[in-house]
């Protein structure tokens, strides 16, 4: 970019730029909201099923502990095992659930970047931006963000959707 600019015949004032706040853009799109209300969703119903899978271990180790002097040794040996494997099962499906869920995170993140790369592009050449810089600013002049330009693309996108 340097080098353009000091190119010879080149002037800074040929040129139009634009800043894109991208983490502002992204928490204000509608997409944004409407990918974490469908995630969330997905996430209500694998908590509620851990969750009936810890409260049915605590309820068989409060079985344990209060019928424990009552049982054989191998009724308590079988009532320990099925406490440990249903723990373990459970270990790996709170494992699994963490590992999807950063997994969907990434996909929705992904598909909104793309579609605000999208509207970024098209804006940019409707409004004649030679430049439009995004992540890693340490400053620029307000004058220059286009961000709400994009925000309110995508919520028109969203619309007419």
């Amino acid at each position: 970019m340097l080098t353009l600019l000091l190119a010879p015949g080149v002037r800074a004032t040929d040129y139009k730029i634009g800043v894109v706040d991208p983490n502002r853009v992204v928490e204000r799109s509608p997409q944004y909201a409407a990918a974490g209300k469908a995630l969330q969703v997905e996430v209500e119903e694998r908590e509620r099923n851990l969750r009936q899978q810890q409260e049915q271990i605590t309820v068989l180790q409060s079985k344990l502990e209060r019928d424990a002097a009552l049982m054989s040794e191998g009724e308590m040996q079988l009532l320990q095992n099925d406490i440990r494997s249903r723990t373990r099962k459970l270990k790996y499906a709170q494992d699994e659930f963490q590992e999807d869920f950063a997994l969907r995170q990434n996909e929705l993140r992904t598909k909104l970047g793309k579609q605000v790369q999208e509207v970024v592009i098209e804006l940019a050449k409707e409004l004649g931006i030679d430049l439009v810089i995004s992540d890693g600013l340490v400053y620029y002049n307000p004058r220059v963000d286009i961000s709400d330009l994009v925000i309110e693309r995508l919520k028109r996108n969203s619309a007419t959707k």
